[in-house]
């Protein structure tokens, strides 16, 4: 079976692979969908899956990812890349110092359809809390965000450790069980 994942981010690209695994076959299509500037993650889904599917005949699959501090009433949330854009892993630490609240949750959607599939979606979600950079940066803000009760942020883990953690990791092996046991609907 083959899916085209839209992403221009050879990172998230492996990572999906190395869950889904070579039983299902991913071809990169390096579009630059529209994003709609809204806060809801399943909408912003939902809009690049209608847009997807207009570039390929293939099933498409779609991810956004947002940080969400509980101090800020979940923002920055899907907003986040215009955060780091703008300010950088410094400066969201920074501007999160005045409050006592650290806590956050870093959460994906991931989104399939096709021309012939209304949309599925696929949530990921994992709690944490956030700090001052340490480690690689390889998912922009991998290194401010320590999951659950670890003692390292993303940025400080290596690729199996977080893949074994992250929240992308639970929505993608949702997909996974979703294609896997519904192979006749796809």
């Amino acid at each position: 079976m083959q899916l085209s994942f839209i992403t221009g981010n050879s990172n998230k690209l492996n990572e999906f692979r190395q869950i889904l695994g070579s039983d299902i076959e991913l071809e990169q299509l390096n579009i630059d969908l529209p994003e709609i500037q809204e806060i809801d993650a399943r909408k912003v889904v939902e809009a690049k899956l209608k847009e997807a599917v207009k570039h390929t005949g293939n099933i498409v699959i779609v991810e956004d990812t947002g940080l969400f501090f509980n101090a800020w009433n979940n923002l920055p949330g899907v907003l986040i890349k215009w955060f780091l854009n703008t300010v950088g892993n410094d400066g969201i630490t920074r501007m999160l110092e005045p409050f006592d609240d650290k806590t956050a949750y870093a959460q994906v959607i991931v989104g399939l359809a096709s021309r012939d599939i209304e949309p599925v979606f696929f949530e990921g979600r994992v709690d944490g809390r956030i700090i001052p950079p340490r480690g690689k940066s390889n998912f922009g803000w991998d290194p401010i965000f320590i999951p659950g009760n670890s003692d390292k942020t993303y940025g400080e883990m290596d690729k199996d450790e977080k893949n074994n953690i992250s929240m992308r990791y639970i929505a993608v092996r949702k997909l996974k069980d979703y294609i896997e046991n519904g192979k006749n609907r796809l």
